[in-house]
């Protein structure tokens, strides 16, 4: 397929490499140009601009926030100026309100948003080993399923407005950077004891810890199966006060202070009987 690649950071060259790899005709374009000439050396084509970039009618877009993104839609050669018919695939981590008036903007011009967002580091996306969370028209989808298995092994489709996706990325990312907290405060209580990190992310990864807390917890909030209780608030909340013990007085552990209080409050409001998977319905 004849695709332009815009944005040529870290995770946007591995991206391209990738579809330059799967055989597509790849055109590319950066702000700073010096970082096409790797991808040109590997038989991209260089484009003057966002505009020409579109000219074979498909652009992805991988950009670092919302004025980045909009400049090259909108701005002076930009996406929107390539006339009818172009397909922008928005695979960058932007705003649900600037993805929902970019919907509108390419389809006043003729043209169609698919958004698809990634999940990954930029060492998973030189893999081709990216999760796309895609949002779109059925047949645009459908268009662009050859693009998102060049450039990944997964694609999850959440809902047929773009800016369902938009929303999905940014409350995965709320997620990890949730994880990323828990985890430091999990080898932080640990530490206490003397139990270093490396045995303790032994023990989170080599028992399955995370996938299996997914599947267990995010099942039952899902369903909102919270009676009968498996673990009720009431005894969670002693484990999340043993913890904060365990961490020490000087140890300020703010998610697991937080997660307490609001265990309390839940007990306090008559839920404490309520399986603790319950916690985020306050």
């Amino acid at each position: 397929m004849e695709i332009g690649f815009v944005g040529l950071g870290q995770m946007g060259a591995a991206m391209a490499a990738q579809l330059i790899d799967a055989g597509h005709d790849v055109s590319v374009w950066n702000r700073n140009g010096s970082k096409a000439d790797a991808l040109v050396a590997k038989g991209a084509r260089r484009a003057l601009n966002p505009e020409e970039a579109s000219r074979g009618k498909i652009v992805m877009t991988m950009l670092a926030d919302d004025d980045a993104l909009n400049a090259v839609v909108e701005g002076p050669n930009g996406i929107v100026a390539a006339g009818e018919g172009v397909l922008h695939i928005s695979c960058s981590t932007v705003s649900v309100d600037l993805t929902d008036r970019l919907t509108h903007v390419h389809g006043a011009a003729g043209q169609r948003l698919v958004s698809a967002q990634v999940l990954g580091r930029p060492d998973v996306a030189q893999a081709g080993a990216l999760s796309v969370i895609a949002a779109g028209r059925d047949d645009d989808l459908a268009r662009c399923r050859p693009l998102f298995e060049a450039i990944g092994n997964k694609v999850i489709r959440v809902g047929d407005q773009p800016g369902m996706a938009a929303a999905a990325k940014l409350a995965a990312n709320v997620s990890i950077a949730a994880m990323i907290e828990m985890i430091t405060e999990a080898y932080s209580i640990a530490g206490v004891r003397g139990v270093n990190a490396e045995t303790m992310y032994m023990l989170l990864t080599e028992s399955n810890f995370g996938a299996r807390m997914v599947n267990v917890y995010g099942r039952a909030v899902a369903d909102g199966q919270f009676e009968p209780a498996g673990f009720p608030m009431w005894l969670a909340r002693k484990d999340m006060m043993l913890g904060l013990a365990a961490g020490g007085t000087n140890n300020p552990l703010p998610v697991a202070r937080l997660l307490t209080d609001r265990m309390q409050h839940a007990i306090a409001s008559g839920q404490g009987q309520r399986d603790w998977a319950a916690l985020g319905q306050l």
